[in-house]
């Protein structure tokens, strides 16, 4: 049970994005001067790390929250409002520098995965955002590597693996159902896929 807690905090969603932007320009073909690079990772830490975890902070510290897991259906509402609309201003930003349109792409799928698992919310399902998480990411690297022509099979194989390992802790943990952590990784792949097609049939 220790270890799936760990599990469930070492990789929590909040942490993937700030992970797949450091595995975008760790692979990334092209050359970036690197104080551009610099200023998109601090922005991007900023946006989707510091600022989600203070604003959790302040709603747990007035009460509008009972726990940073946000168990319940009620608690996750606002939260995730909030998040969709990070993501979705960082996008944007991300998307105008032309320099990472495709980076801009994880974000919008991520904003998307969002909105999927708030009217889920409204069906009284509570999708696992760990596992959307870990599957957005999937589905991004894998037209990112599809569109650099990049072989990034070594990084499959441990994120489909540390995918499975994510799923089983939620469950011993009885944080959800089989089905909402299947539910979560699917929405999380098919929002990157459907955000990658959009952007290339517009």
């Amino acid at each position: 049970m220790k270890f799936s807690k760990f599990i469930s905090i070492f990789f929590h969603p909040i942490n993937f994005p700030i992970l797949g932007t450091l595995i975008y320009f760790l692979f990334l073909p092209k050359y970036i001067f690197k104080p551009q690079e610099y200023m998109i990772v601090s922005v991007i830490l900023i946006g989707t790390y510091v600022f989600p975890i203070v604003f959790l902070f302040l709603l747990k510290r007035f009460g509008m929250i009972n726990s940073y897991h946000m168990v319940t259906i009620e608690e996750r509402k606002f939260p995730t409002l909030l998040f969709i609309s990070i993501t979705y201003i960082l996008a944007n930003w991300l998307l105008k520098t032309s320099l990472v349109d495709i980076l801009s792409l994880l974000f919008f799928g991520y904003g998307f995965g969002f909105l999927i698992s708030y009217i889920f919310l409204y069906i009284k399902i509570k999708i696992s955002l760990h596992t959307a998480a870990i599957g957005g990411l999937i589905g991004f690297l894998i037209y990112y590597s599809y569109n650099y022509q990049i072989n990034l099979i070594p990084v499959f194989v441990v994120l489909f693996l540390l995918s499975g390992l994510i799923a089983s802790s939620r469950l011993r943990l009885k944080a959800h159902t089989s089905k909402e952590v299947f539910l979560g990784f699917l929405s999380g792949m098919a929002s990157q896929f459907l955000v990658y097609c959009i952007y290339y049939i517009i």
